[in-house]
């Protein structure tokens, strides 16, 4: 008859403090990796590119001039790029898809096209980008101007360019600008909006001045900032707030009180109006 043995009974190491468990340590990643919400083509979209930190500026000459090819060939097939604006470690961008798809693979090819030849011109191999793509649709002219002054003015914001139109953008070619300048020679990297909101209806809110600083995110304008309502159709207004006329004989009985003494429905509940009786 075989004797049994007592096995050693090990911990289960599903994690713990043990060494490398959990995940890896590094940088927080600022955008959550989370199913995109649905795209209405009518929507502009702002869109934020970030490479990793190890990397050289885009700012460079040859760098630059890579990024603005990559761009300029990357509106085709319902994927429009209107503006954008490189800095140093990111890249900003505004654009418009005809829907979800199609703004998905944009942003997509254009990153893997960026990151090719940025990395020919560097002469390097490896992961170019941190992070995923951030993409915020705009849905009022008011946000599409905000988004609009964000990007062509990023370069001031940041300090890269102090005064003037930014060299590594798109603003030489922004026609929104309240003065007129020439237009350079050469081709657009860019391409005209199609959208209203992108064409026609951040204009009601004015033009884009040169000096205009742009608003931090996630804030509005203090100085000629409109309701939220500006831009939308008839219906969406709200009614205007019904005043009370007050009188000697309703004053110092309120608003319900000089409802009901005028004889006004309102909003008066049927004791103010059986109070206004009796002071008759």
């Amino acid at each position: 008859m075989r004797r049994s043995i007592q096995l050693p009974l090990r911990p289960r190491t599903w994690g713990g403090a043990r060494a490398g468990a959990g995940r890896p340590a590094g940088a927080r990643r600022r955008v959550p990796h989370r199913r995109r919400p649905p795209h209405e083509a009518r929507y502009p979209v702002h869109g934020t590119l970030r490479v990793r930190a190890a990397l050289p500026s885009l700012r460079g000459a040859g760098v630059f001039r890579a990024v603005s090819d990559a761009l300029a060939a990357s509106s085709r097939r319902g994927f429009r790029v209107l503006e954008f604006s490189v800095q140093s470690n990111h890249i900003h961008l505004l654009v418009e898809a005809d829907d979800r798809t199609r703004l998905s693979r944009g942003l997509q090819g254009l990153k893997i096209r960026i990151a090719r030849a940025v990395n020919g011109t560097l002469h390097r191999r490896g992961t170019f980008w941190a992070e995923r793509y951030h993409a915020r649709a705009l849905a009022t002219p008011r946000e599409v101007r905000t988004a609009l002054v964000y990007v062509l003015r990023n370069g001031h914001r940041h300090g890269t360019c102090r005064r003037g139109f930014d060299p590594c953008s798109s603003a030489a070619w922004f026609t929104g600008w309240k003065c007129s300048r020439p237009r350079p020679i050469c081709l657009a990297p860019v391409v005209r909006p199609q959208t209203w909101l992108a064409s026609v209806g951040w204009r009601r809110h004015g033009l884009i001045g040169i000096a205009e600083e742009p608003v931090p995110a996630g804030r509005v304008a203090r100085r000629g900032a409109l309701p939220w309502y500006a831009g939308r159709p008839a219906g969406c207004f709200p009614l205007p707030r019904r005043r009370t006329c007050v009188t000697p004989a309703t004053q110092g009985r309120g608003v319900r009180g000089a409802r009901a003494a005028r004889g006004s429905p309102g909003r008066a509940r049927p004791h103010a109006q059986r109070r206004a009786r009796r002071r008759r």
